[in-house]
């Protein structure tokens, strides 16, 4: 699926009688040559040679080891995006959250525990914008791989990402000591391919067979850029995102943010042919933005003149917000008796995050290249989030004092008419390490509430640990009113969710999972610069609500 680019990946399979299979994989983080709109001396950080990277393979309730050896250049981490690691925070991934970086020249062991997941979901670099070259799919089938509630015939995997002109871990460094805004991709890639409609490039090509069925599992691992996307005269049957499955419904567009997974069918059906596949940004902000589109091709392998220039779809404008409002609310849970939802509906703990873009001042003596001569900034709560230089999880583990503090509010520090004219308020932020302190088995609801502070935009939410339920979302702030209107029946169960620009969002979970779980914005760059947090999930009484002890070997941490 990938451009292969020199190094082949082991897999062993191994069989338990417990608990599903145990499968173990070898990824080798390193320096790769690649040639790439016209660059013939380029390299980039990969795993086992490949952009994408390899995938991942399982059933559901399967346990995965992967021994992630790093030769690059500098540390990095793994991230199973959408895995819950149910009582196992050790291998999530995140840089000084649950672990330390795994330094050049050594290897760390990461354990992937699957329960409930099934479906699309994909793992990624979790460390200094490495993931914009260090990614892939995390495909989970349904015990036996015949227990889809739908029928298809053949499957695909499409990877949407950004492409960089220079090395990313350096663009962002530069951008964070200067206070400004980091590079803008080049080009946008299907499967490692830009299209043809940039130069030196091939269009990515999917072959189908006329009548038959295709589930499309599509993966947003772009950095910074939400995405419609559509195939030319053939609809779209939308059945799963995020590794669970929704009822069906029929489109002709797709809108989905980084982070997010989506699995479609496309039946063959139209005359045979060739049809583009788009990929086109959805941008709402006044901010910087890469408006460039891809193109891959689906062709039927059928005899006709393949000289013709392929139809396009017609997709949104850019702009249209309408119409990425109107995709996004029409995401349901399956529901089925065999994948029910189980929404709380007995909620024990509310809590109101804003989320804003912010400045800070640049300081004495010092130059910025942020808006106004500041600094770029953002936050949960008026709290930019400041990572520590050693493990969260560890220091929460080892009762270590002085690392983070306790105290993220529950609802913002003051009440204003946040989605209205904040020009009169102040745009800094509280710069510190705060985590959210969660007990064990709380129905938990959290409505993130938009501001107009800064380049407001969409935002798309992760957490770490959960997958939750998207009880409600609207334009402007948030009411209690709006309360009555929850889908508690079968909102979307997802661990990625956009918040509107200028609106707010509410999720549900069950707080069943302890440990140390992130939650971030999963547009790169407001994540770096500090639109992000942490729960703290306390442990149960009985043993099977206590975190798993930690792996022998960590990577290690300056200060443990």
């Amino acid at each position: 699926m990938g451009t292969f680019l020199g190094f082949a990946f082991t897999l062993t399979l191994l069989f338990c009688m417990a608990q599903g299979e145990v499968l173990r994989y070898d990824f080798l983080v390193r320096e790769t040559p690649i040639d790439m709109l016209c660059e013939t001396n380029r390299t980039i950080l990969t795993v086992n040679g490949l952009f994408p990277g390899p995938e991942i393979r399982a059933h559901r309730g399967d346990t995965i080891y992967v021994n992630v050896t790093n030769i690059g250049p500098y540390g990095v981490t793994i991230h199973w995006h959408g895995v819950r690691q149910i009582r196992y925070p050790w291998s999530d991934g995140p840089e000084y959250v649950t672990q330390c970086l795994i330094p050049t020249n050594s290897s760390f062991l990461q354990k992937i525990i699957l329960t409930e997941e099934e479906g699309t979901l994909w793992w990624h670099a979790h460390s200094d914008r490495t993931r914009a070259t260090v990614h892939g799919p995390i495909i989970i089938l349904p015990v036996g791989n015949t227990n889809y509630p739908y029928k298809f015939d053949e499957q695909h995997t499409i990877v949407i990402a950004e492409w960089y002109a220079r090395d990313t871990k350096d663009i962002i460094d530069e951008a964070l000591a200067s206070g400004g805004d980091p590079d803008l991709s080049v080009a946008y890639t299907i499967n490692g391919q830009p299209g043809d409609t940039y130069t030196c490039s091939n269009a990515y090509n999917i072959t189908v067979v006329l009548g038959k069925t295709y589930l499309f599992r599509i993966i947003h691992s772009g950095m910074n850029e939400e995405m419609f996307f559509g195939i030319a005269k053939h609809n779209l049957t939308v059945v799963g995102m995020d590794g669970a499955y929704l009822k069906p419904f029929n489109t002709n567009y797709l809108m989905i943010t980084p982070g997010q997974t989506m699995d479609v069918l496309v039946t063959a059906n139209q005359t045979p042919g060739r049809y583009y596949m788009v990929f086109s940004p959805f941008v709402d902000t006044n901010a910087p933005s890469n408006e460039n589109v891809t193109r891959g091709i689906l062709q039927y392998n059928r005899n006709y003149n393949h000289s013709e220039t392929p139809a396009l779809p017609e997709l949104p404008g850019f702009t249209n917000k309408s119409d990425a409002g109107n995709f996004t609310i029409r995401l349901r849970s399956l529901n089925s008796k065999e994948h029910p939802s189980t929404v709380p509906t007995s909620i024990t703990r509310n809590i109101t995050i804003t989320v804003s873009v912010n400045q800070q001042p640049c300081p004495a003596n010092q130059t910025c290249a942020g808006p106004q001569g500041q600094i770029h900034s953002a936050s949960l709560n008026n709290i930019s989030f400041w990572a520590p230089s050693i493990s969260i999880l560890q220091a929460y583990y080892n009762n270590l004092k002085g690392v983070y503090n306790e105290t993220f509010p529950d609802k913002p520090p003051f009440v204003f008419d946040y989605t209205g004219n904040v020009s009169a308020l102040g745009e800094a932020a509280n710069v510190s390490t705060e985590v959210l302190m969660i007990n064990y088995n709380e129905e938990v609801e959290i409505r993130f509430q938009g501001t107009n502070f800064g380049a407001a935009e969409n935002h798309p939410m992760h957490l770490h640990g959960y997958s939750f339920y998207v009880v409600g979302m609207g334009d402007g702030n948030f009411n209690d009113t709006y309360i009555s209107e929850y889908n508690t029946v079968d909102p979307p169960y997802v661990n990625t969710v956009g918040l509107p620009k200028n609106g707010w969002t509410a999720i549900r979970f069950k707080a069943d999972n302890p440990g140390v779980w992130f939650m971030h914005c999963h547009l790169d760059r407001h994540a770096s610069w500090g639109m992000d947090t942490v729960l703290i999930v306390r442990e149960g009484p009985d043993k099977d609500q206590k975190m798993l002890p930690p792996p022998e070997h960590m990577p290690p941490c300056s200060g443990l």
